[in-house]
């Protein structure tokens, strides 16, 4: 295969809102390898192809025969072997995004025949649970776990803490509703910062979740660092007020040679 040659399609577009957005990407005459829940992919566009009308005029536009490339989270299964899927945020200046959203199903890109990253389950006991904390389209790699491994059963549980700023911005609502209503071990909890009808929830930031207790209500006990681990994705505000509550706790930052208990990845 020449290097970045454009290898992959558009199989499903669903615009969430105006600025957010779920594609499927499928590849084009060759299979897609395994992947771990969590892991990225690399996308890639020429930047010559066609930006989302009343997208900002970019600055500083790149040669139009060089391909972007961006990494993206997976929220797809690990199952799902014909597409990946993405959770994708407008940004208007950047080069890349108002170039994603002009694609529509059938439209070629470049994806990388190989998936990384280390945001996984990989280091959590079988019998610990875990905490999924999110704001916006970090939300991706966790749908990639839920999916791949809420019906597997076990003593695992999961609690998905979701922060966003209005009701449309919860692209996966339904989902994850359904998820936590078929599987016991799956609880749920959105809150929107800037309310709107029909909006019934809790209003604030997704931290006031955790201060608020709503996994000690949803499992009938407090995690804590010897049973719980704790991942977080979204934007740093988010990340560094969840990692001071949780330090506060005794909950430890896992690193690349200290276990821990909380995971990061930032989403900016």
């Amino acid at each position: 295969m020449p290097a970045r040659e454009l290898n992959a399609v558009v199989s499903e577009r669903r615009e969430v809102n105006p600025r957010l957005l779920i594609l499927r990407v499928a590849p084009d005459g060759w299979a897609l390898p395994d992947f771990v829940p969590g892991q990225y992919a690399t996308i890639g566009l020429p930047a010559g192809a066609p930006r989302w009308p009343g997208a900002a005029e970019e600055e500083n536009p790149s040669p139009p025969e060089r391909v972007l490339l961006r990494a993206y989270s997976i929220a797809s299964s690990s199952r799902a072997k014909e597409y990946i899927e993405l959770y994708v945020n407008l940004v208007d200046s950047g080069s890349f995004t108002p170039r994603l959203f002009a694609l529509q199903p059938g439209d070629r890109l470049y994806l990388k025949p190989g998936f990384k990253g280390v945001f996984t389950l990989a280091e959590v006991p079988a019998d610990q649970d875990v905490v999924l904390v999110a704001t916006g389209t970090g939300l991706a790699p966790y749908m990639s776990m839920l999916r791949s491994h809420a019906a597997d059963g076990g003593p695992r549980r999961y609690a998905v803490l979701l922060g966003a700023r209005y009701l449309r911005d919860l692209g996966y609502d339904a989902e994850l509703r359904a998820l936590a209503a078929a599987h016991p071990a799956v609880s749920y909890h959105p809150i929107v910062s800037r309310p709107e009808a029909p909006w019934a929830g809790p209003v604030g930031r997704v931290q006031d979740l955790w201060r608020a207790g709503v996994v000690t209500d949803a499992w009938g006990r407090r995690p804590t660092p010897a049973d719980t681990h704790v991942f977080l994705c979204g934007n740093p505000g988010m990340i560094d007020a969840m990692r001071a509550q949780l330090t506060a706790e005794g909950f430890v930052e896992q690193q690349k040679l200290v276990p821990g208990q909380i995971h990061v990845e930032v989403y900016w």
